[in-house]
């Protein structure tokens, strides 16, 4: 089987990673948490009050990190912009989701994205963030990293 991805590697040739590509992709492959549609996250008022970007980041600035685990009780589990305003804990996906929620009703081309990332004793986890599109260029906004330089990343 690697010889294959190998050899479709080098046949395949794509200029930009970052490039959309349309495709159906089921909840479930989000992670277990996942199991409400993505419009469902857009339901309900917001409370917090937002006029950019760097009021995104510095309410987030203000949150705290737990793992689903601690807070609910479970592995995984993704909670509702509305509930991670009132408690301001959460985990990776419970900070995007906001994030991700805020951006969108703002007017930015952000994109959800749940992915891995690799640790810094090596292992790769599983984490979500966001992709930011304004005037053609790329970022990584990272809502969990806490301070605002680092959270917002050109690509």
């Amino acid at each position: 089987m690697t010889t294959l991805v190998r050899l479709l590697s080098r046949t395949i040739r794509r200029t930009n990673y970052w490039e959309r590509r349309p495709a159906r992709v089921p909840l479930r492959a989000y992670g277990r948490g996942s199991v409400s549609d993505f419009r469902a996250y857009f339901e309900g008022s917001s409370t917090v009050p937002v006029k950019g970007i760097a009021d995104v980041q510095s309410w987030l600035a203000g949150c705290a990190y737990a793992s689903d685990l601690l807070l609910i009780g479970r592995m995984d589990y993704w909670q509702h912009p509305c509930a991670f305003e009132q408690r301001r804990v959460g985990d990776c996906e419970d900070f995007a989701l906001w994030a991700w929620r805020k951006l969108v009703c703002l007017g930015y081309n952000a994109e959800f994205v749940a992915g891995f990332s690799v640790d810094a004793d090596g292992a790769l986890r599983g984490h979500t963030w966001i992709l930011l599109r304004p005037g053609g260029n790329i970022y990584l906004f990272d809502p969990v990293l806490g301070e605002r330089a680092p959270m917002l990343m050109p690509l």
